[in-house]
């Protein structure tokens, strides 16, 4: 299998790596400092980067489709994402962060002309920020066909009522618009079409959004993550995507490239965290000499950098299969990247903070957080035991279909 990057990839990857150099790592106490100011605002320096990635033309680099983005595939997309994930709000500088890439992925891939011009245009642009609403606090949304959030048409419109929470992205105050899952066909003896997904102007009568929610006791500022309530919230029926009844189906379009790019960013935090753990062990004296001379630290490094090797070939892997055959073909792929980096990236920065004693549980340095991250992804998209449960089902199923030779009776 071949894994050698394109010229092309070279390229676009040479060009990130310098913007990062020259003026991400820099910029990370700045965005920090400005967040105090406004939370929920958008950092100048992060709006002044934004506008210098766009004139280098490193933007949009998510998008498959030509008509709305770079138009790499997910295997030319994964050595950039990873580079990208090294910065916690890296991703926005090159507007390919979530929830907007899942959410400008449905719009380019489902949305009608209408929607697409209303709104995937300016998240295209970078204009505004949007949310993703499906995750709720009374059920568990692991199975998303337990969401109760209700979509019921009236006349020229749909009226939505439900709760929501840890709904990313919408205390930003620039996020105008979110894509809410919800049951429109409760009755329906098909599980799986009973949801519809909408849209929802962030600003529509009815929607109140209740706090913030933290992760970690971090709020994940200017995104945040919402606990939000409709009540009676009024929709032109012309905001439905796609149709009534295809909301499962749109969420597993979306689902697959969404958990991949996760990973791929889990990559390249948990290659920083090496990097700064190989530094801080050389640099370190304990016991009168450099912490690389002690033989658990060497043993931590080398694991650590197996594991990412690991963890980064398989996603290569996962993402070149859902290039060459599709995300349904890739499903069990996906599955099992989703299930092993975060477990790997929470692993290594782990041990980067034990490296790095009290400081690297602090404000000095990005581990804490980025742990905090690592942590959350193996609950979001799916937490690790549903993953586990369906790849487990269908390697069962297949395996058990394929004559073995284990000499072994009933």
């Amino acid at each position: 299998m071949e894994f050698e990057y394109s010229e092309k990839v070279k390229g676009l990857l040479e060009r990130l790596q310098s913007f990062m150099h020259e003026y991400v790592y820099s910029a990370e106490a700045i965005f920090l400092q400005q967040l105090q100011e406004d939370p929920w605002g958008q950092p100048a320096i992060l709006a002044e980067l934004k506008s210098k990635a766009r004139n280098a033309e490193l933007w949009n680099l998510f998008l498959p489709d030509a008509r709305f983005g770079a138009g790499l595939t997910n295997l030319e997309y994964a050595p950039l994402a990873e580079e990208m994930g090294k910065v916690l709000f890296a991703s926005e500088i090159f507007n390919c962060n979530a929830p907007d890439t899942g959410n400008m992925e449905v719009l380019a891939q489902y949305g009608s002309g209408e929607q697409r011009e209303q709104w995937l245009k300016p998240l295209l642009d970078g204009r505004i920020r949007s949310a993703f609403a499906m995750t709720e606090p009374r059920v568990a949304s692991s199975d998303a066909t337990n969401i109760e959030t209700s979509i019921v048409r009236d006349g020229d419109s749909y009226v939505i009522n439900g709760h929501k929470f840890y709904i990313s992205g919408l205390m930003n105050k620039r996020c105008k618009v979110m894509i809410v899952m919800g049951k429109s066909d409760p009755e329906n003896p098909n599980r799986h079409q009973q949801q519809s997904q909408i849209l929802v102007p962030t600003e529509t009568a009815g929607v109140k959004i209740v706090r913030p929610m933290t992760v970690f006791g971090y709020d994940d500022a200017p995104e945040g993550h919402a606990e939000v309530i409709f009540e009676n919230v009024r929709v032109p029926a012309a905001n439905l995507i796609l149709g009534e009844g295809r909301g499962f189906e749109i969420a597993q379009g979306r689902l697959g490239p969404g958990r991949i790019h996760h990973c791929m960013r889990l990559i390249g935090q948990a290659q920083r965290a090496l990097e700064m753990m190989a530094a801080r062990a050389e640099q370190r004296i304990v016991f009168g000499r450099p912490m690389s001379k002690q033989g658990s630290v060497r043993e931590d490094i080398a694991k650590s950098a197996c594991e990412i090797e690991q963890a980064r070939l398989l996603t290569l892997k996962a993402a070149a299969q859902m290039d060459q055959q599709g995300n349904k073909a890739a499903k069990d792929l996906i599955a099992m990247i989703k299930i092993v980096a975060p477990q790997m990236a929470c692993r290594v920065i782990d041990r980067a903070i034990q490296i790095h004693g009290a400081a690297g549980l602090g404000q000095d340095y990005s581990l804490a957080h980025h742990y905090a991250y690592a942590r959350t992804i193996r609950l979001a998209d799916g937490p690790d035991q549903v993953h586990m449960m369906q790849l487990g089902r269908n390697l069962a199923a297949r395996y058990a279909s394929i004559e073995t030779h284990g000499g072994g009776r009933d």
